[in-house]
C-alpha cells in the first residue's frame, strides 16, 4: 500500500514518541526527511539522527530530546502544507510560531531549511510544518 504524505508519517512517528517518551524513532527514509531532522537537530529539538540503508532501502533513525526532569522538547509538531493543498509563502510571509519561540520548516531551492535560515537567505518555500 503507497502512503499518500510520507511527511506526515513522520511527524506522527515523532509525536507518538514523544507523547510516550521513547528514546528514539526509526521511520522510512528520504532525502526531504533527512532535511526535515537536520532543521530539527540544529534548532535543538532533537538528539542526534543518523541514515541507515540496508540495501535499496534507507531508515532514518531519530534520537528524541527531554529535558532534565523528564519534561517534552517537542511540545508541537504539525504538518502545514498537505498534498492536497501545497502552502507556499515568500520571505515576507513565512508565519512565525509563538512569537519567535518556534520554528517553521520549509521546503526551498536552497533545500530545507527553517524559518531563520530562510530569512537569512532571503528566499521563500513551501512551508512543511511548525514546531514549538
Amino acid at each position: 500500500m503507497t502512503m499518500t504524505d510520507p511527511i506526515a508519517d513522520m511527524l506522527t512517528r515523532i509525536r507518538n514518541a514523544n507523547r510516550n517518551k521513547i528514546p528514539s524513532v526509526t521511520v522510512p527514509g528520504s532525502r526531504i526527511k533527512v532535511g526535515i531532522a537536520r532543521v530539527l537537530k540544529d534548532e535543538g529539538f532533537i538528539g542526534e539522527y543518523s541514515v541507515e540503508s540496508d540495501g535499496p532501502k534507507a531508515t532514518l533513525q531519530i534520537q528524541l530530546k527531554y529535558g532534565p526532569e523528564g519534561e517534552h522538547v517537542i511540545r508541537y509538531i504539525q504538518r502545514y502544507s498537505k498534498p492536497g493543498c501545497r502552502r507556499y509563502r515568500g520571505v515576507g510571509e513565512i508565519p512565525e510560531v509563538l512569537n519567535g519561540q518556534g520554528i517553521s520548516i520549509l521546503s526551498t531551492p536552497l533545500g530545507v531549511l527553517s524559518d531563520r535560515e530562510c530569512k537569512e537567505k532571503n528566499v521563500g518555500g513551501e512551508v512543511l510544518c511548525c514546531v514549538y
